[in-house]
C-alpha cells in the first residue's frame, strides 16, 4: 500500500478490540466493533481506513499489550448482520487488510496528537471507536508499514 495515494475524502478510525478478536477479523475480512453494535460500523464509508489498538492479547483473561494490531481500508459500503450463535448477531463490515507489524503504543504516545502530553491518554480509548487526524493515521501507518 502507498499511504500516499489515499483519498482526501478517507476519515480514519481506531478501533480497539482485543489481538484475538482482530485476527478472527482479518482472517475473515471483516471489522465488528464495540461488542457488535452496528452504529460505530455506520460512521465509516468505503475508502475510510480502520486502525486497531489491542488494550489486551484476548478479551477477558488477555495478557496487556497495548499496540496497533491491524490496518484496513473498508472495502464497501454494507453493514451486515452475521450470526455467530442463537444469543449473539453481531454486525460486521468488510475490510481489505493489509500485511503490517504489530507496533505498541508507547512509541507512539508523544508523536500522536490524542496522546501527547496526556497522562490519561488512554481515555480515548474506552468508547470503542473514535476518529483521528490524517496525521495520527499516517504515523501509525508508517510504523506498522516498515
Amino acid at each position: 500500500m502507498l499511504i500516499d495515494e489515499i483519498s482526501l475524502e478517507s476519515r480514519f478510525w481506531v478501533g480497539v478490540v482485543s489481538a484475538s478478536h482482530v485476527k478472527r477479523g482479518e482472517l475473515g475480512g471483516f471489522a465488528q466493533l464495540c461488542h457488535g453494535k452496528s452504529a460505530p460500523l455506520r460512521k465509516m464509508r468505503a475508502g475510510d481506513w480502520l486502525i486497531y489498538y489491542s488494550p489486551r492479547t484476548d478479551m477477558t483473561k488477555g495478557e496487556p499489550l497495548q499496540a496497533f494490531t491491524a490496518i484496513g481500508e473498508v472495502a464497501d459500503e454494507e453493514v451486515y448482520e452475521y450470526r455467530m450463535s442463537e444469543s449473539f448477531v453481531p454486525f460486521r463490515r468488510n475490510i481489505s487488510y493489509i500485511s503490517c507489524r504489530e507496533v505498541k503504543i508507547r512509541d507512539l504516545l508523544d508523536q500522536l496528537s490524542f496522546t501527547r502530553g496526556n497522562r490519561n491518554w488512554g481515555y480515548a480509548f474506552r468508547y470503542g471507536q473514535f476518529e483521528i487526524s490524517r496525521e495520527d493515521f499516517m504515523i501509525i501507518a508508517s510504523a506498522m508499514l516498515q
